[in-house]
């Protein structure tokens, strides 16, 4: 092949670093005007692949080469944007605690959209007009909704004016609207002679009709290059006997924990929640009875984790409201952690506070204590639960892993069995299947129908997806955005 016609070439490519080398040396070509796509399964390579090409590994052997003509050959950041969808709330990446959405009041630091996006030109203004996000030019950061973020990333991107645009799991957190917005823009850039993509993703259903050719990525080896006509559009899951057979596991856990003297597990009458000139939530009143299965949907900053966040009393303004969990009305007394000890609960916000060098049987088990690392010495019942959780979600083997050096889909499975390790009497699921391929969708599904039929147990769950409902749905709440 000539290498005039690529944008990137790699030869007999071996990363320096072990813990993100490939099984095999790296023989990549991508060319001029060619869209891609990057798919395979969880923790399969895919990012780290992505990231070696773009030079954020360097190489031990091997050589790459770049042609962003007509900008600078060797400056690859002034032609490269990469967008990995892990939320930016906060300034400080050692400070942040998933509290902070929540609790933002004063604080100087925080940056608003303005400042993210810079002057903010008549270009800047279209692309916010697109991505619907006008009305938020002078709201804090911390204040967007992840699906609102999602999109102020893509547009900050943009506004860089790549050669080369880095798309990881680009429909994470995203309403079925915005996805649909998303795609359209899409393929409008994938129209322009001046910017290609790459596109990582998780599914083969989600590939774009834009994308050129794919690259397959199984167990660190990239599988071959690709049209996506022939790898077809239908992702494979785990056959129904092995599904089976995690539910009956779940099924048979003891529930001795659970207390079945309270009929209602929540209560709320009118609540109203402001952040200085924007209601997110106003005059709200909900009743969850105990054992009941909710699905909470809405469009992206309608509310749904503003509302799960005053439930887990992570949210101060909880506190000046008529909430009643579990029988007792919220501010008689009770400690945050007397709240906390009768709940599970992953979210995006958590997903981003847990980005710690930690082992990730102390990521589970750090669930027990309602902590972020593992402050207290747990017993060894409490550690074979913890490794109980992590054989059912399929994430035993990584056990003394580094949780910062997982895929964020073998983050999210880690987070979940942390959402579950103390067998919780209320199990909220804020968007639990971010990240995951086909595979471990199914068996997060399967696991939370299991639970879900148990008795005493109450499970309320957020996601944009329909299928990803489990069958044992028995009530639902579609909030809208207050106007």
């Amino acid at each position: 092949m000539n290498v005039d016609e690529t944008i990137l070439s790699m030869r007999d490519g071996i990363a320096r670093a072990s813990e993100v080398r490939f099984a095999h040396p790296l023989n990549i070509d991508i060319l001029k005007g060619e869209n891609i796509a990057v798919v395979g399964c969880n923790g399969a390579g895919k990012s780290i692949l992505v990231d070696t090409l773009l030079g954020r590994y360097p190489l031990r052997e091997g050589s790459v080469v770049y042609d962003f003509s007509p900008s600078e050959s060797d400056a690859v950041y002034k032609n490269v944007q990469s967008i990995t969808f892990r939320d930016i709330y906060g300034s400080s990446e050692a400070n942040y605690c998933y509290q902070l959405r929540w609790n933002l009041h004063e604080q100087e630091d925080i940056p608003i959209v303005r400042e993210i996006l810079g002057c903010i030109d008549d270009d800047a203004y279209a692309l916010l007009q697109r991505f619907h996000l006008v009305d938020f030019i002078n709201e804090p950061v911390v204040q967007l909704s992840s699906g609102e973020l999602r999109k102020l990333q893509i547009v900050k991107a943009l506004l860089a004016r790549p050669r080369l645009l880095v798309l990881d799991n680009p429909y994470i957190g995203l309403d079925a609207p915005t996805r649909s917005m998303l795609d359209k823009a899409l393929v409008e850039l994938a129209d322009s002679e001046s910017l290609q993509m790459i596109i990582i993703l998780g599914s083969r259903e989600e590939i774009p009709s834009f994308v050129d050719s794919v690259f397959v990525v199984e167990n660190r080896a990239v599988l071959g290059k690709f049209t996506r006509e022939e790898i077809g559009t239908v992702d494979s899951l785990p056959d129904e006997s092995s599904v089976d057979v995690l539910r009956e596991k779940v099924l048979n856990l003891s529930s001795e924990n659970v207390d079945f003297s309270c009929d209602e597990v929540l209560a709320m009458n009118n609540i109203t929640v402001r952040y200085g000139e924007r209601t997110i939530l106003r005059d709200f009143s909900w009743r969850v009875g105990c054992g009941e299965v909710w699905a909470l949907s809405g469009e992206n900053g309608s509310g749904k984790s503003t509302l799960l966040s005053l439930v887990c009393a992570d949210n101060l303004q909880s506190y000046a409201c008529d909430i009643t969990l579990f029988g007792r009305r919220r501010g008689t007394g009770e400690s945050i952690w007397e709240i906390k000890k009768r709940i599970g609960y992953v979210s995006p916000e958590m997903h981003r506070s847990y980005l710690r060098n930690l082992p990730v049987i102390e990521i589970v088990a750090s669930g027990l204590h309602d902590s972020i690392g593992l402050y207290r010495r747990s017993t060894d019942a409490q550690m074979q639960s913890c490794m109980l959780w992590m054989e059912i979600f399929g994430i035993a083997h990584l056990r003394d892993s580094s949780f910062i050096r997982l895929s964020s889909g073998e983050q999210r499975l880690v987070l979940l069995a942390r959402a579950f390790v103390k067998d919780p009497r209320l199990l909220i699921l804020d968007e639990p299947m971010h990240g995951l391929d086909p595979q471990n969708r199914a068996r997060a599904k399967a696991v939370i129908e299991a639970f879900s039929r148990r008795k005493g147990k109450t499970v309320i769950m957020v996601s944009h997806y329909e299928e990803d409902f489990p069958s044992t749905l028995s009530n639902r709440l579609t909030l809208k955005k207050v106007k």
